[in-house]
């Protein structure tokens, strides 16, 4: 079974039905555009700045401990 579209009284397309397969791949292609267009944007908005995991732990546990 192939792509089989539905169609109003005037023939205009409405929706579409596709053989599951065929619908998870296109499912994983949009989910990889969409992680490649957030690379994007985060490499676009990167200032640079950084901290060490050490320093990124400490902060963590410092906002656990004030929520106590």
């Amino acid at each position: 079974m192939g792509t089989q579209f539905l169609t109003d009284e005037k023939g205009k397309r409405t929706a579409v039905v596709m053989p599951i397969e065929k619908y998870n791949k296109l499912i994983q292609k949009l989910e990889d555009l969409e992680d490649v267009r957030l690379y994007d944007e985060a490499k676009r908005d990167d200032d640079g700045y950084r901290i060490s995991i050490d320093e990124a732990f400490k902060i963590i546990e410092e906002k656990r401990k004030s929520l106590k």
